[in-house]
């Protein structure tokens, strides 16, 4: 992590660069679990700021909850994403993000709601690698918990705005094969090298 002298709002080094890499995709489509894979062999990794987000409000009795306040989570995940935007390093190696600012915009646009003048710049302003990862449905992987609970039916309608959305912002689409952890990784691995 930076120190706060820095820190520079934006990441100007690192805006756009091939280093920053998203995975994105369907909800419980294994797409945590390849990127805690990719930090354990040393890749430098961001978690997924709505998740991060739900388990804190449910711990302190917040509203900002996809099934209370979903405007106030985005929020949240906004400022969130943002900052561990901020936080990257230009060390020589990528960096990989649990989801990017782009899906707060899509989730707008799937509510029928003008995307906010200040999101639009933020997704403007913090660009990651054009090349985005996605992992598919695989209802076979499904399961519901505290922070996910929702149903598979409408995470793969989510997964569809998603697609979308990146594609509308001029993002390239690499759909990751349903396959082993290992699988994953490997396609990842070489999809990154061609960039």
């Amino acid at each position: 992590m930076r120190p706060e002298d820095d820190s520079f709002a934006g990441n100007p080094e690192l805006n756009g660069s091939d280093s920053l890499i998203v995975v994105s995709g369907c909800s419980g489509g294994d797409k945590s679990t390849l990127i805690r894979e990719l930090a354990k062999r040393g890749h430098d990794a961001q978690p997924e700021a709505g998740r991060q987000i739900v388990k804190e409000q449910l711990h302190i009795g917040g509203d900002a909850l996809p099934w209370a306040d979903k405007m106030k989570l985005i929020e949240l995940c906004v400022s969130r994403s943002v900052y561990f935007y901020n936080n990257a390093t230009s060390g020589g190696k990528p960096t990989v993000f649990d989801r990017s600012i782009i899906e707060f915009a899509s989730g707008y646009a799937a509510l029928g709601l003008d995307v906010p003048q200040t999101l639009a710049e933020a997704v403007r302003r913090y660009r990651y690698a054009r090349r985005v990862f996605f992992t598919p449905p695989w209802e076979a992987l499904w399961a519901n918990d505290e922070e996910r609970r929702h149903w598979c039916a409408t995470a793969a309608a989510e997964y569809e705005s998603l697609l979308s959305g990146y594609k509308a912002y001029g993002d390239e689409i690499a759909v990751i094969p349903k396959t082993s952890v290992s699988g994953k990784r490997t396609f990842s691995k070489n999809s990154c090298s061609t960039n």
